[in-house]
């Protein structure tokens, strides 16, 4: 359907300048990834919901099985407009997905949608590689973590940790092809220009725990100013308000403040030295108030998930070659 719009629109331009009409312009296109993922999310097929199916796709996607053609081939032909569509999008140097930084909980659909497609397309470079095509598998995969890249881009917590998820099967891959031996010299060389772009520890995690910061304290506002503070909590979160739980007030705000400053300030430091320094840092988290400390997510379970990328990054390196 989309192919012939756009015949027809071409057809249409071309009448237009045939018959001594105005010349027509083409619209400029957009620098905005976010616009492209868009689509490719609509045009997206999702898989069968069958378990065994599910699980050899995830299989697979990590390297932990071989690839299947008879299974899994019919699953990414529905999606190969999609995947197109997505890689195109990857070559843009923006990526707004519109975030409403003042709102408590902005809306986050597209994530769901983006841990299918950044599955598909490893699961898509996995097939090339079985089929011999090294080096469109090697483009998918770099496509691969610039879609994480974008991902994170402007988001909170859950944002970079769908984007983590995203990229650690990317170089799960590339470290297994280059521990084979399958990748030419140019090809590692790639790899090694698209891992520089990234911080080594993939993210820019610390930005994401500020704009945590702010959602929550737009939550606390909307608390204070709601009639039934219980009720909108309850709604929110989808549990009972703690009996005997107080909304912080705004002279409470600065303690709570200092406490995520701390905690960003570490997430800038490797993975290593800001663990121990985090652990000094929950007597500080014990001074707030209970509805704040349940609100607040683990520092540390952030920075594992830093360890993490750092790992898989280190790995990607070692059997690229880096010393």
């Amino acid at each position: 359907m989309i192919l012939k719009l756009l015949l027809l629109s071409l057809v249409m331009v071309l009448n237009a300048r045939w018959s001594g009409g105005a010349e027509v312009r083409a619209p400029l296109e957009t620098r905005n990834a976010a616009l492209r993922y868009w689509m490719a999310f609509a045009e997206m097929k999702d898989p069968p919901a069958d378990k065994s199916l599910q699980d050899l796709l995830e299989r697979t996607s990590v390297g932990q099985a071989a690839w299947d053609e008879a299974k899994l081939g019919p699953i990414l032909d529905l999606n190969g407009e999609a995947l197109q569509t997505m890689q195109r999008a990857t070559k843009l140097p923006e990526c707004d997905w519109g975030i409403e930084y003042g709102r408590r909980a902005p809306p986050i659909a597209y994530l769901a949608r983006a841990r299918v497609m950044a599955r598909l397309n490893t699961l898509q470079a996995s097939r090339e590689i079985a089929g011999g095509q090294a080096q469109a598998a090697v483009l998918r995969l770099l496509a691969g973590i610039r879609f994480s890249e974008h991902l994170a881009n402007g988001g909170s917590l859950i944002s970079v940790l769908t984007a983590k998820n995203s990229l650690l099967p990317v170089f799960q891959l590339l470290t297994q092809e280059a521990t084979k031996g399958r990748l030419t010299e140019a090809q590692k060389k790639q790899a090694l220009g698209a891992l520089k772009v990234l911080p080594d520890d993939g993210f820019d995690w610390a930005a994401a725990w500020e704009m945590e910061e702010l959602s929550m304290e737009t939550f606390f506002a909307e608390l204070r100013s709601s009639k039934a503070p219980k009720s909108t909590y309850e709604a929110s979160m989808g549990e009972a308000m703690p009996e005997g739980a107080t909304i912080p007030e705004p002279k409470d705000l600065n303690r709570f403040r200092e406490y995520m400053a701390a905690v960003k300030a570490e997430l800038k430091l490797s993975p290593d030295a800001a663990r121990a320094r985090l652990e000094i840092l929950v007597t500080q988290k014990g001074t707030l108030g209970e509805l704040t400390q349940r609100l607040v997510p683990s520092p540390g379970k952030v920075n594992e998930s830093r360890a993490e990328v750092l790992a898989a990054r280190k790995a990607l390196l070692v059997a690229l070659g880096v010393k």
